[in-house]
């Protein structure tokens, strides 16, 4: 599914403290590394959050308003031919439209918020 109404990123609380305090989203360190900010949308969010971040807690989870995001915004396929919501460039913490916690069980197990649809 392409252009949902938003789409969801996974962050350290640092991470996402400091794009707080800076009104600017940069991304997680693979972000900078791979050239582009990571999302996920609702459907391929618990598996995102199983394969890459198992067994870590304190996790913030927040959603973007696609439509917010323009022209930086890129679906391309990644895992398993998937397209996947990815985010050239920074973007303002304007677009911010939710943020929750998210726990990751050591055996990958989530249960993700309510808020998220």
């Amino acid at each position: 599914m392409t252009n949902p109404d938003f789409i969801y990123k996974i962050a350290s609380a640092e991470n996402f403290a400091a794009a707080i305090a800076a009104s600017t989203y940069r991304g997680m360190p693979i972000d900078e590394k791979d050239g582009y900010v990571h999302f996920s949308t609702a459907a391929q969010l618990a598996e995102t959050l199983s394969l890459h971040f198992k067994g870590q807690s304190g996790l913030v989870l927040f959603s973007v308003r696609s439509a917010d995001l323009g022209s930086k915004l890129v679906w391309e396929p990644s895992r398993g031919g998937q397209l996947f919501p990815h985010v050239y460039g920074t973007f303002p913490m304007s677009a911010l439209a939710w943020q929750g916690m998210v726990d990751v069980g050591a055996d990958g197990s989530v249960t993700l918020p309510a808020e998220v649809v």
